[in-house]
């Protein structure tokens, strides 16, 4: 029961909320209401009580932690895949608390939200804002679950504030391909590389759809006679460091295979004869192109300054390149580990890769063989990709003067393609041969949750099906790349052309 205090001339209202514990009575701003007499404390004291027990009350005191120190305190709380983690990290680091990290998560307001996003979205692709949307909201809800908020300002009110619906978020339509912009870019790729492997690994992304990581991941225990087992994958952290892991959503699972691309991963082990990498100790399928690209600074590293400063890479990166994005706090803890550790840019490295990385791969590989353009990298300007016509179709021009003792270069296959947008290329081949969702959503590694889909089950026919179909576009882009010229300087695909000769003849 709650009760009046005598204070000088007033009287104040106290209430219990557990033993040995007693609050104020206080009014919208936050301050001790004063009483002129010791009943009306009484009753408002004993009011408040109520709300407290009622579950009506909130402690003042609550949600006035800022909102970096909440995030830090919510991200050491979580226990989650290390790729998950490191996404969070720089989710916070580098776009919430720039904007964020002083004020009390109590009085982050949705139109602070909104104008953050607004300002966001000027900068990136609208697709990540919305992720990083996404984890402001996730922080916010579990402030809520531990009392320091009562509503979530970065939830999402449908319709409000568009000037259109969803369209608003709509992305470029993605890239893709078909059979035989698979072929002539797993070609372009060996071509670039100066090696088959590029030339398999191509392939085999655009008829199985795997993902990148699980590509990389594959270790030579799970490429069977008649399919490709996916159990594992490698996903590339922000420290240039490989983990495998399960992959992603835990979608494992069985992807069938023809005849033909069996044969052409087992061809490919036979010649490469892979043995062991040194990070994993494990035996993977395809291995890394040339000299390892990341971390080829002497001396200290940008992992080396981020775990000095307690930050991410992407931070550190930010700071080197882009300071105007990194809080006056941030900018001075990066540039003092700078300092200690008395980095350099620049520098190579010897070391060789026992992987692919991911945008090594997709920049100066992938990009080129669909563009026929080497990327903008300064001091150099976006540029054809110079090549010597002879033998077609065409061999790429290396070293200094190349552009000048060059004869030719690349038309366009699939211009925007992504190694990505082959996973969507896969989709869209089997949805033209007529393929039952079902297995779709297997091989994709895909769940349907609909009540449909738990009546749906995949069949021998099915299977057999598709893989026929796959077959057949496969030996039309095989016929069609003949026509174009019987021979290929890449030694895996021009040993197919001639067998595909010798059956045709």
């Amino acid at each position: 029961m709650g009760f009046g205090e005598k204070r000088g001339n007033y009287w104040r209202g106290r209430y219990k909320i557990a033993p040995g514990k007693h609050l104020t009575v206080v009014g919208e701003d936050d301050k001790p209401l004063k009483f002129a007499t010791k009943g009306e404390a009484q009753r408002a004291a004993s009011e408040a009580e109520n709300k407290f027990r009622r579950g009506d009350w909130r402690d003042p005191t609550l949600g006035q932690e800022t909102f970096g120190e909440y995030a830090s305190r919510w991200y050491e709380a979580q226990d989650l895949a290390a790729s998950t983690m490191q996404n969070y990290k720089r989710h916070i680091e580098e776009h919430l608390l720039p904007d964020f990290e002083d004020k009390a998560i109590a009085g982050i307001l949705r139109t602070d939200v909104e104008l953050w996003e607004k300002k966001e979205r000027a900068v990136y692709a609208a697709s990540s804002v919305k992720t990083w949307r996404s984890t402001l909201h996730l922080i916010f809800e579990d402030a809520i679950d531990e009392g320091l908020l009562t509503s979530n300002p970065a939830a999402r009110r449908r319709g409000r504030g568009k000037r259109a619906g969803r369209s608003r978020d709509r992305g470029p339509e993605k890239v893709v391909t078909d059979a035989l912009g698979i072929l002539l870019t797993a070609e372009r790729a060996a071509l670039l590389s100066g090696r088959d492997d590029e030339f398999v690994a191509t392939v085999l992304k655009g008829y199985t759809g795997k993902r990148w990581g699980e590509i990389v991941g594959l270790e030579t225990e799970f490429v069977r006679r008649n399919s490709f087992r996916v159990e594992w994958q490698l996903y590339e952290l922000d420290t240039g460091e490989l983990v495998r892991c399960p992959p992603k959503d835990d979608s494992y699972r069985t992807i069938d295979s023809t005849d033909w691309l069996s044969a052409l991963v087992f061809n490919h082990i036979a010649r490469t004869k892979p043995t062991p990498c040194p990070c994993h100790g494990r035996t993977y399928v395809f291995r890394g192109q040339g000299a390892a690209r990341t971390g080829g600074h002497q001396g200290a590293k940008l992992i080396d300054i981020a775990r000095r400063a307690g930050v991410s890479t992407g931070t550190v990166s930010n700071v080197l390149n882009h300071p105007d994005r990194v809080s006056e706090a941030k900018r001075a803890q990066v540039e003092q580990a700078i300092q200690d550790l008395a980095f350099v840019r620049g520098g190579t490295t010897s070391e060789h890769a026992a992987h692919w990385r991911r945008n090594g791969f997709a920049t100066w590989l992938f990009t080129p063989a669909v563009s026929g353009w080497y990327p903008k990298k300064a001091p150099q300007e976006a540029r054809p990709v110079p090549i010597l016509g002879e033998p077609w179709p065409g061999i790429p021009a290396r070293g200094r003067g190349a552009a000048a003792r060059a004869d030719a270069c690349w038309l366009p296959i699939a211009k925007g393609l992504t190694p990505h947008g082959l996973r969507h290329t896969h989709r869209t081949m089997m949805e033209d041969l007529g393929t039952e969702k079902v297995l779709m959503d297997e091989r994709m590694g895909h769940i349907d949750g609909s009540v449909s889909a738990r009546y749906a089950h995949v069949t021998v026919g099915m299977r057999r099906r598709l893989v026929a179909g796959l077959t057949a576009q496969w030996e039309a882009a095989l016929d069609a790349r003949l026509a174009m010229c019987t021979t290929s300087p890449v030694g895996a695909l021009d040993s197919l052309l001639k067998a595909r000769r010798v059956g045709l003849s």
